[in-house]
């Protein structure tokens, strides 16, 4: 099955992908809301087709020219959760006239701009900030997001869709109670901005969250209107360490070619560093470390079964990376059994950026 694999090359196990995303659509179906899955993780069309064969409809993208990807691919309805760049009004103008195009501000300038300069409809996300402090604006000043919506109320093609956050605080929490909490923190201050927003004559707004542990752990949504979870799809080494989800369930390896073999300090060098797994690490979980202080970590070794990965190889992490080299701290018994040309399928700490650096060599499995 991978003896065509040459070079780094991001492996998906579609199966895995159809597992994750029926639960996740189960989850919000229990919640009474909609699923728009952020298709940022995958960057595939293959991934789309079958999120749509389990009968989503809607996306979320990070940027214009990943919903122009996806919008040739057949879908009509996706949200581009990232502050609209001003200088992409040809763009926005484009892919209005063909879809439904959902943008994001959380300033007045922004939202006048916009409105000048636009010659189809949109539906505008005003961004609130419960807690990432990246952009948007705070639920405890309604004022201010008052102000906005009765701003874009006044501009023809603008329909006000509703409020928007995301709260990247729960991939620093571990477990499910620690990003239970955060998520009905958040949760909760948006829908009481809402409530207050809707005496004060703003009625309809809906209310859009998104982050893949708190999807993933949390059973009561509380009643948001939609979820924009996009990681879930894959997984990785980052979501097994917050608790969201088991190593089995990961749906992406990179399989990286061995080119070194060095028994004298317990280690493998791969054809696989920061340019294929990113720079992105977390500490080595410590349930796989057979013995000594914890290490950084830029993705584990999967343990294989045949042709598919199942769970982590005991002691077997990327200790460090440069452009091109990754390497590899194994137990001496598994480094014996290692060759040179030998591929090691490594779980990455963050399956979105490894999907997006590979996103030209991927192999999917299971379609």
């Amino acid at each position: 099955m991978y003896e065509s694999i040459t070079v780094p090359t991001l492996v998906v196990d579609s199966a895995k992908v159809r597992i994750n995303a029926s639960r996740m659509l189960d989850r919000a179906a229990r919640n009474n809301a909609v699923l728009r899955p952020h298709l940022k993780t995958h960057q595939a069309r293959q991934i789309g087709r079958i999120f749509r064969e389990l009968g989503v409809t809607s996306g979320t993208v990070s940027s214009l020219t990943m919903a122009e990807y996806f919008a040739d691919d057949g879908w009509n309805d996706l949200t581009v959760a990232f502050p609209v760049n001003l200088r992409e009004l040809d763009a926005i103008n484009a892919l209005a006239g063909r879809i439904c195009l959902g943008l994001l501000v959380d300033n007045p300038d922004s939202a006048r701009a916009l409105a000048a300069g636009l010659k189809n409809p949109v539906d505008l996300w005003i961004k609130i900030d419960t807690g990432s402090h990246r952009c948007g604006l705070s639920p405890e000043e309604p004022d201010k997001v008052e102000a906005l919506l009765a701003e874009v109320a006044g501009y023809p093609l603008i329909r006000t869709a509703g409020l928007l956050t995301h709260d990247s605080r729960t991939y620093a929490a571990r477990g499910r109670e620690a990003i239970s909490a955060l998520y009905h923190e958040g949760a909760t201050a948006m829908l009481d901005l809402r409530s207050k927003l809707g005496r004060r004559g703003f009625a309809g707004l809906k209310v859009s969250i998104g982050d893949t542990p708190s999807a993933s752990l949390v059973e009561d949504w509380l009643g948001v209107d939609e979820a924009r979870p996009g990681n879930f799809a894959y997984y990785d080494l980052q979501q097994v360490g917050t608790g969201a989800c088991q190593p089995e369930s990961v749906a992406v390896a990179v399989a990286c070619p061995v080119v070194g073999i060095y028994p004298e300090r317990s280690e493998a060098v791969v054809y696989g560093g920061a340019v294929h797994l990113s720079k992105q690490s977390q500490p080595a979980m410590a349930e796989y470390l057979p013995d000594g202080p914890p290490d950084t970590s830029f993705g584990t070794v999967f343990r294989m079964e045949g042709e598919h990965w199942d769970g982590f190889l005991p002691g077997a992490w990327v200790r460090g990376v440069t452009q091109e080299h990754g390497m590899v701290r194994m137990q001496a018994n598994d480094l014996s059994r290692l060759k040179v040309g030998d591929l090691l399928f490594i779980c990455p700490v963050h399956s979105c950026l490894a999907a997006h650096a590979l996103r030209e060599d991927t192999h999917f499995i299971g379609l």
